[in-house]
């Protein structure tokens, strides 16, 4: 074989090597060339050793260069390979721990961490949902959608409505004006068609299978007349039943065939004694506002209502129900008695509950005891009711409410009022003269009987009180910027609001959540920085007086030197008593101060009385001392045994 033959075979064989290197890194490419002709230069600067007798004398040189080469590449291509591999490998299990066994870590973990890892998938899954047929319901439903003009689901809604077409029983939380609503009547009506069609249930006089509780009776038919339009497309019917109105077209309404009934507890309960509706049907129960009825006084009513479904669903035979709880907020007591009511219900709450509105503006106004509070809120309500806006002006309570109508009447301001004295039908009466559009009474005057599950169209909310707590200002803000609108929101803030405004105004702005912030927690914070304040800086105190005294035993010693110095300069001394005194202070050292005689010392000096001396009975002490006891219990003594033996001679002398 030539010199030419061995380069192409030498060339070949660093060509197998070219597919390694290109595995192993794309950074590092090797680019090569078709061969040219090969040539003496050529074969030394690919270091090959020629055959030819003109470069014999180089051969041992180039032989040991391609030994060394060789072995090197080849260790580096195999080194390039193993990391690649174990890069691409998967991750080898972790080692075992005591919680890994027996079952896994997720075998060990509580059921609230179950579900909270459920919730979060759950808002990973709502976040990418961009309408409502993904959410998986039926067409004559989203007929019923499609009317509203509602084309993107709110966030409430991409969690509650899959989760309650699966048939669990769930809480569902978010703000005030986020479609709550929809989030349950939506897939309750599709889950009624369902069962017509699997079971072959139909509609029965006073047997309801789905009933609707609500708190007030304004909430009732706002969640009536969203069930009544959304029956126009699924074919369902539904009556309302609530106190306030008369019972016997109630009466009427529930002898016909119904699928749904909504309505107050109260007046439910009402129909149910007087055998106007019976439980055998009861299969979907949803409790609207359900943080305002057990803070309300409402759990009485509910707990009786449940007790029959419950004992029906314990029957080995007997129907299970399916609950729905709808709230704005929900505090740590409710939250409570809301698991210990429904045991194994899920929470499903938004990323903005308990937080303020994005949609709409804050503002607090301090207002100093020299200002009219009432001048204030007519500077802040003028501004909007010359640009034709809708304004509530909310009070703490009913006497503050009469005195900022009566103020506003006065002042050629037309309002309604809206509070718990205003009877049922007046206050619908004054809702609709607010609602109307000709503007004729564009201002609403109320306390928080007004702040929960009414859809108003509102632009400014004036809070003239600032609520005692932050649940109340969340609802209340919640009038305004319902659904995504713009709205604004003013608070008066007096002397003794000062505390809990400030702090809400701090979470606002730092977009924190809002959540059992009351004026009695703000002051026990406080309370509890400052003494953590007043205990730092006596630490610090503490820890400068340990550093000054440091020093104390030659400070002693000084004022000892001090001490003798001065006893020697007093008149009529001896330098030997003075000696003799060195010399027992400093050889008995314990003998200098005698506690028992400084005791009796001690209750001889006490206060005299002179004016009460003629009334005190008179008892001698063993060392000739005269102690007298007035009435009142008070030891009187008289001090100084000379004093006393001079007063006893004047009295001897008289």
């Amino acid at each position: 074989m030539g010199s030419t033959g061995r380069a192409i075979l030498s060339l070949s064989l660093s060509s197998n090597l070219l597919p390694l290197a290109r595995l192993s890194s794309a950074r590092r490419l090797i680019r090569w060339s078709p061969p040219a002709p090969t040539t003496a230069s050529s074969l030394a600067r690919l270091k090959l050793r020629p055959m030819c007798s003109a470069a014999a004398s180089a051969a041992p040189e180039a032989a040991e260069s391609e030994a060394g080469i060789q072995p090197m590449k080849h260790t580096m291509l195999l080194e390039r390979l193993r990391m690649r591999h174990l890069k691409d490998a998967p991750k080898p299990q972790q080692s075992r721990t005591p919680e890994s066994e027996g079952g896994g870590k997720m075998a060990r973990r509580p059921k609230e961490e179950a579900l909270e890892v459920e919730g979060e998938k759950r808002k990973k899954k709502a976040a990418m949902v961009g309408s409502f047929e993904e959410l998986g319901l039926s067409e004559e439903v989203m007929r019923a959608v499609r009317e509203t003009a509602i084309e993107v689901p709110t966030e409430i809604q991409c969690l509650g409505i899959p989760a309650v077409l699966e048939g669990r029983s769930v809480v569902l939380g978010s703000h005030t004006g986020s479609g709550k609503t929809l989030a349950y009547l939506l897939p309750l009506v599709q889950l009624l068609r369902r069962d017509e069609e699997l079971y072959g249930r139909l509609m029965k006089p006073r047997r309801p299978r789905a009933v609707v509780l609500c708190p007030t009776r304004e909430l009732s038919e706002q969640v009536f007349r969203v069930a009544k339009s959304i029956s126009h497309h699924a074919r369902f019917r539904s009556t309302m039943v609530s106190g306030g109105g008369r019972i016997r077209p109630q009466e009427d309404s529930l002898n016909n065939p119904i699928d749904m009934v909504v309505g107050t507890p109260g007046r439910l309960l009402q129909h149910i004694e007087e055998g106007n509706l019976v439980y055998g049907d009861i299969k979907y129960l949803v409790l609207d506002e359900a943080d305002t009825m057990f803070d309300r006084g409402f759990g009485p009513d509910i707990r009786k209502f449940l007790g029959p479904l419950k004992n029906r669903a314990l029957k080995s035979d007997g129907l299970g129900f399916q609950t729905v709880l709808v709230t704005a907020t929900m505090t740590m007591a409710v939250q409570k008695l809301v698991d210990e009511e429904f045991q194994g219900i899920a929470h499903l709450r938004t990323s903005t509950l308990h937080k303020k509105i994005a949609s709409a503006r804050h503002d607090f106004i301090k207002i100093s005891g020299s200002e009219n509070k009432l001048e204030s809120l007519l500077q802040v309500l003028e501004p909007s009711l010359a640009k034709g806006n809708k304004v509530m002006v909310f009070c703490n309570t009913l006497n503050s409410s009469r005195a900022v109508d009566h103020f506003l009447h006065e002042n050629q301001v037309s309002t309604v009022n809206y509070h718990g004295e205003v009877p049922a039908e007046q206050r619908v009466e004054n809702l609709k003269k607010f609602k109307n559009e000709d503007g004729d009474c564009p201002t609403l005057v109320c306390t928080d009987l007004a702040a929960r599950g009414l859809d108003l169209d509102v632009d400014h909310v004036i809070m003239f009180d600032f609520p005692l707590n932050s649940i109340d200002y969340l609802h209340r803000t919640g009038r305004t910027a319902r659904m995504g609108a713009k709205g604004k929101v003013t608070s008066l803030v007096a002397k003794k609001d000062h505390l809990l405004a400030t702090r809400i105004e701090e979470a606002i702005r730092k977009n924190e959540s809002l959540e059992a912030l009351t004026v009695d927690n703000v002051r026990r914070d406080i309370a509890r920085s400052r003494i953590s304040e007043q205990k730092g800086k006596n630490t610090k105190l503490s820890k400068v007086s340990d550093q000054r005294y440091k020093g104390k035993p030659a400070a002693t010693k000084s004022s000892n030197s001090r001490t003798k110095a001065a006893s020697s300069q007093i008149p009529g001394r001896k330098t030997a008593g003075t000696k003799a005194l060195k010399t027992s202070s400093s050889a008995k050292p314990a003998r200098v101060a005698k506690p028992a005689r400084a005791v009796k010392t001690s209750k001889v000096t006490r206060p005299f009385s002179v004016g009460k001396s003629a009334k005190s009975s008179t008892k001698s002490s063993s060392n000739g001392r005269k102690q007298t006891q007035s009435k009142s219990g008070k030891l009187s003594v008289v001090g100084f045994r000379g004093r006393n033996s001079s007063l006893s001679k004047r009295a001897v002398n008289a």
